[in-house]
């Protein structure tokens, strides 16, 4: 179900718990499955548990709790934009409505092409770099402008 590579990588992180406690590191495991596999379908969770010897509820439990997860395919860039109300008081709406139009998706929809996903996200803790996004939960953009997401979209293509 995994590549040996992602399976190593989830035994480095197993190193960081004691033997009887593998559940700790059921958040970087599914991280690690989610990046070779794109998203997390229900059987790649399931693996994951029975690799890490947990119930399957346990790690599917993990994997609907955090946004970080996907359960259904995204684009190769997942754009996350926070709404909440630092972000939606400096301008977040304008940021949406400009992707949308742009990429031609709503919240939760994958470009024809495959490349962008647009998703709602939580407040991201950087309040005071608002309005701000997320690429591929690895790459945060702050203050952001409809020029300047016109210049990360650039970028990715």
């Amino acid at each position: 179900m995994l590549s040996q590579v992602s399976l190593d990588k989830i035994e480095y992180e197993l190193t960081k718990y004691p033997k009887e406690n593998r559940q700790g590191a059921v958040m970087s495991a599914l991280r690690i499955a989610q990046a070779e596999k794109g998203w997390l379908s229900k059987e790649t969770i399931a693996y994951v548990a029975e690799y890490l010897g947990i119930p399957a509820i346990a790690a599917l439990e993990v994997a609907t709790f955090y946004n970080m997860y996907d359960l259904q395919p995204v684009g190769k860039y997942k754009i996350t934009i926070c709404t909440n109300i630092s972000c939606m008081l400096r301008g977040s709406d304008e940021i949406v409505d400009h992707l949308q139009t742009k990429l031609g998706v709503g919240f939760n929809e994958v470009t024809p092409d495959g490349q962008f996903c647009l998703k709602e996200g939580e407040c991201m803790g950087c309040c005071g770099g608002a309005p701000l996004m997320h690429v591929n939960n690895t790459k945060m953009h702050e203050f952001l402008t409809p020029a300047k997401v016109d210049e990360i979209l650039g970028e990715l293509k």
